[in-house]
């Protein structure tokens, strides 16, 4: 195996790792995984997968990370206004 081959395969595997996390804590997450974090980790998957044309990888991980943090800000901030709305009406 080549250099870049064995960097796939250690974020393929922590990928399936982290999801099988997921998948057997499952029960006790209180909220599902959000359309846009799902289409955040396909892309970052199919960089993996693409990834022997380097622009072409790259480019898909990195719109996969930037679609997390979008996904990310967007839930902090959600979560800053439930916490406003509730100490308003208190």
């Amino acid at each position: 195996m080549t250099s870049p081959q064995i960097y796939i395969l250690i974020g393929i595997i922590a990928l399936a790792g982290i999801m099988a996390v997921l998948v057997l804590t499952k029960k006790k997450m209180n909220k599902p995984l959000t359309p846009l974090s799902g289409l955040a980790f396909g892309f970052i998957i199919a960089g993996m997968i693409f990834g022997e044309n380097r622009l072409v990888g790259y480019g898909l991980m990195g719109f996969g990370v930037a679609l997390a943090v979008v996904d990310m800000v967007r839930k902090l901030k959600d979560k800053k206004d439930q916490k406003n709305y509730d100490q308003k009406n208190q």
